[in-house]
This record gives C-alpha cells, sequence and structure tokens, in this order.
C-alpha cells in the first residue's frame, strides 16, 4: 500500500497539514504503507513560500522520500509514481524473503540417497 501525501509550496497551511496527515497514515493503515511527500507547485518559483529545504527535513523526520512536482507542467509527475511502485516491490520482496527464512528456519533435512534393495533372480 502507498500514499502520496502532497502540498503546496506556495501555502503554508497545507505544508502544516502533513504532519496530520502523516499520522493518519501511520494510525490507520498498515504497518508496510510506503509514502513520499510532495511540494507541488515547483513552477510557482515567484509565488513560493516553502522551500526546498523545509520540505526535505519534513520528509527526512517523517521518514519519506521527497520530490517536488508541477502537476502543470508536468514536472516529476511520473517520477513520483515511480518511485512509489519501487517502494512498494521492495519492501514486498523483502517481506517475501523474510517469511521464506522464517518458514525453513531449524528445518533442515538431510537428504540421502538409499538404493532399492536388490530382488532375487530367478536362475533357470
Amino acid at each position: 500500500m502507498g500514499f502520496i501525501l502532497m502540498y503546496d509550496v506556495t501555502c503554508e497551511e497545507s505544508f502544516n497539514a502533513i504532519q496530520d496527515w502523516a499520522t493518519q497514515i501511520k494510525t490507520y493503515s498498515w504497518d508496510n504503507a510506503q509514502v513520499i511527500l510532495v511540494g507541488n507547485k515547483c513552477d510557482m518559483e515567484d509565488e513560493r513560500i516553502i522551500s526546498v529545504e523545509k520540505g526535505k527535513h519534513l520528509a527526512d523526520q517523517l521518514g519519506f522520500d521527497y520530490f517536488e512536482a508541477s502537476a502543470k507542467e508536468n514536472i516529476n509527475v511520473r517520477q513520483v509514481f515511480e518511485r512509489l511502485v519501487d517502494i512498494i516491490c521492495e519492501k514486498m520482496s523483502e517481506s517475501m524473503e523474510s517469511e521464506a527464512s522464517k518458514a525453513t528456519a531449524g528445518k533442515n533435512v538431510r537428504l540421502t540417497y538409499q538404493p532399492p534393495p536388490l530382488q532375487q533372480k530367478c536362475s533357470c
């Protein structure tokens, strides 16, 4: 399961709401839910209120990957979704490997070859 938490880099209110959304995700979703934080409207530099550094800092605090994007100008939109899919696949692979090793832990079986017994042949 994955989430994209997005805020508007020109609106401090949307940035301030991210912490609450992150708490909601951690409280009500699966433990292995993957999240990417995205600062949207990166094309609007003249109106920017939230710096790239501030966005990265919050992402680091929350343990999320961070991107800046512009849906309007199609900047990093595809990359955000591709990264989320990559993260989900990585976690699924790790989970499957962990489960496989747990299932086989302590269950060593020695295989040996035992030839079938010789049958007596008739000597007619």
